[in-house]
């Protein structure tokens, strides 16, 4: 057994056998690990500010859209399906924005309204409140 060791360590000195050893291996493994570790706590925040974001992005679109069709159809309320549909003069917006994890636009009453959800899901019976501007998505998480 030791002839065998040191003919492996003769043949290593010679460059006969290239690889890692184990010990090396498993360093590799354990520096990855801690830098994969470091990158995903990191990021953590990064998903939260990008649904912000998003809403008022969002709100954004809705609001002009609507503002568009005020301008062009005085008198008229706008609903939801006026803005995305090709009728009066639309669409004003492609395609109602949704983001059910975070917060759900729609109009009621010619309004623009908001419902957010600082840690669950919103849902149709969420409460919602007047869209005021990218303020009103403070609180999406």
């Amino acid at each position: 057994m030791f002839s065998t060791y040191q003919r492996l360590q003769r043949q290593r000195a010679e460059g006969e056998i290239s690889g890692f050893t184990l010990i090396e291996l498993l360093i590799v493994i354990v520096v990855l690990g801690i830098l994969a570790a470091v990158v995903i706590f990191a990021l953590g925040g990064i998903t939260g500010k990008s649904a912000v974001a998003a809403c008022q992005a969002d709100g954004a679109t809705v609001s002009t859209a609507i503002s568009a069709f005020n301008a062009q159809n005085p008198g008229i309320t706008v609903t939801q399906g006026a803005l995305t549909a090709s009728t009066e003069g639309g669409p004003y917006i492609q395609s109602w924005p949704s983001n059910g994890t975070h917060y759900i636009f729609k109009i009621v009453a010619g309004v623009l309204d908001v419902a957010v959800a600082p840690a669950d899901k919103v849902s149709a019976t969420s409460t919602f409140a007047a869209y005021g501007g990218p303020t009103a998505c403070a609180s999406v998480q």
